[in-house]
């Protein structure tokens, strides 16, 4: 495979010219967000195949010709475990490289593994190790030498092989576009949007909140979130979330309540102090109606319920196992609970998850069908009653 290292316009130019008119091309980015809120783009790896490029984005401006090859409808865009590579793409150029392919998923429907990695992987279908000397590498500081550039190779050099590997074993399964659902969410644009108003259901925590609590808790998260974005800096570094969720349960009304809150520190009470005493204000006026609802709170089950988790999941391990599936692809206990608490927005439920095991535990729940011991071995029937 011929190998090159980009970081001229004209090399970009004469790299992408040759090519355009692939079928696939394996892809994969280094970027560092230690400092930042957005991910910085340090480096893109890119093959088709025959020959694999790293082409550098710091040192090159003009990155046209690139766009132009990424956003080619008539090129399949493969990725191992892509989200942060797309959200590179999304933040820059507020577009997604379609269509694509995500070894990782295809590999979770295949059995080789719940969100197995590419070093894995590449072990698995090629029967080779990857270097990993270099996985901590600050790939935003120049120059970089022979062996980051060669571990960054790795990364798209095998994954075409991979890719190639997957589909043929998608197909020989019957399964070969079971994976549209999981790959059209991976291109749609709302799954790298981070709306202000929607950052608390991802502060950690929340789950113990309820109520009013939670409008506040979405106050102060949509202000720290806007923050962050505008300052291109670390949530953590603004508020950490758990004084996020201090402010939600104990809603201070004074500067001085606000010293009581552990890890709020002295500087950002003095600056900010009363701007928070008044998103928590504002959060405590909001009609009932208007406090947002946690559908991941923490469920209590009944004791008939919690018993209903387990057939379920029972149910769902042997389903697993006739699929060749390890269960955490299908769900986890989690979404177990929620869907016999009477959830029915699951994954579980959508696509090739409820194709294999969403529409039989339905039935489980509704008295159709059951497990039972035929010849010592559980089975799922709906042919007769159990005694």
């Amino acid at each position: 495979m011929l190998e090159r290292h980009i970081q001229t316009e004209q090399q970009l130019i004469e790299l992408c010219t040759q090519l355009a008119h692939s079928p696939w091309l394996a892809l994969d980015t280094e970027f560092v967000r230690e400092k930042t809120y957005y991910p910085q783009f340090c480096l893109l790896q890119i093959s088709n195949g025959e020959i694999a490029a790293t082409v550098d984005p710091i040192q090159i401006q003009e990155l046209q010709p690139l766009l132009d090859l990424l956003y080619d409808d008539a090129i399949i865009k493969v990725f191992h475990a892509g989200y942060q590579d797309l959200e590179i793409f999304y933040n820059l150029w507020g577009r997604l490289p379609t269509p694509l392919f995500d070894t990782q998923l295809a590999a979770s429907l295949l059995g080789l593994g719940d969100q197995v990695g590419y070093g894995n992987l590449v072990e698995q279908l090629l029967n080779h190790t990857l270097e990993k000397g270099h996985s901590r590498t600050d790939w935003s500081r120049r120059p970089l030498d022979e062996a980051q550039l060669r571990y960054a190779l790795d990364d798209v050099i095998y994954l075409g092989d991979i890719y190639i590997k997957l589909t043929g074993m998608l197909r020989d399964a019957g399964r070969e576009g079971w994976l549209q659902d999981d790959f059209d969410q991976l291109a749609n644009p709302d799954t790298y949007r981070n709306p202000p108003q929607e950052a608390w259901k991802r502060i950690k925590g929340r789950q113990q909140l309820k109520g009013v609590q939670l409008a506040v808790l979405q106050g102060v998260a949509a202000w720290r979130e806007q923050e962050a974005q505008q300052a291109n800096r670390p949530k953590r570094w603004i508020l950490k979330d758990e004084v996020l969720t201090d402010l939600a349960r104990r809603q201070p009304k004074s500067l001085e309540q606000l010293s009581r809150i552990r890890g709020l520190e002295p500087g950002v009470i003095k600056r900010r102090g009363e701007l928070l005493l008044k998103l928590i204000a504002d959060a405590r006026a909001l009609p009932r109606e208007q406090w947002p609802r946690d559908k991941r709170r923490i469920i209590r089950l009944t004791p008939n319920q919690e018993a209903l988790t387990d057939l379920l999941y029972s149910c769902l391990r042997l389903l697993a196992e006739q699929n060749n599936i390890t269960p955490a692809a299908l769900a986890n206990r989690k979404e177990i609970e929620s869907l016999v608490s009477g959830e029915r927005e699951l994954d579980i439920l959508r696509g090739w998850r409820r194709t294999i095991a969403g529409n039989r535990l339905l039935e489980v729940l509704a008295g159709n069908c059951w497990p039972e011991l035929e010849n010592g071995q559980l089975v799922l029937s709906t042919t007769t009653t159990p005694d």
